[in-house]
């Protein structure tokens, strides 16, 4: 995947970029990140942010890589399973988009 398609992936998926990165936020904070996509010019990292607030990478790999999924689930190689709750996550942010174009 390149960069351009990860950062695609990401938005349609409920990721909305904050600081300049593809992030999920938590429901009871909306603004701010908790997991990010850093996306380099030859790599691309995931991160979490720790209850300290600072941002620890749980995976990385170059994009020739990482690979999509078959059935739009999260790009294989970035360290995806290292985040339990990212499945749930994503879904709360992606409903929250949408929630957010009806009340508008």
């Amino acid at each position: 995947m390149t960069k351009e398609e990860l950062t695609a992936w990401a938005l349609a998926n409920g990721w909305q970029m904050i600081g300049g990165h593809p992030s999920l936020t938590k429901p009871s904070a909306p603004k701010e990140a908790i997991v990010r996509l850093v996306l380099k010019a030859t790599v691309a990292n995931l991160e979490v942010k720790k209850p300290a607030g600072k941002w620890e990478k749980v995976g990385g790999e170059a994009y020739p890589k990482i690979t999509p999924d078959e059935q739009d689930g999260p790009p294989h190689g970035l360290g995806f399973a290292q985040v339990p709750s990212i499945s749930m996550l994503m879904q709360e942010n992606r409903d929250r988009q949408v929630f957010a174009k009806f009340g508008g």
